[in-house]
């Protein structure tokens, strides 16, 4: 993966904007990847952020429209 992408990845966005930290980036990567491993249904990484209290569905929205999702 380019740096390019990886800047706009929803995670480096949130820590760029100060929603949140690197540490608790990598915790919500870590749940995402577990939980698939495990066969869950995969989920967003905001998702996670959100159910963790980490982040609001207002900084979420932020984030997905500086990746042109919104």
């Amino acid at each position: 993966m380019s740096m390019e992408k990886f800047d706009k990845r929803f995670g480096m966005i949130a820590i760029k904007k100060g929603f949140i930290a690197f540490e608790q980036a990598y915790e919500a990567l870590v749940t995402q990847v577990t939980e698939e491993l495990d066969g869950d249904k995969r989920r967003s990484l905001g998702e996670i952020l959100h159910e963790k209290g980490l982040m609001t569905t207002t900084q979420i929205d932020g984030v997905l429209a500086s990746m042109g999702l919104l």
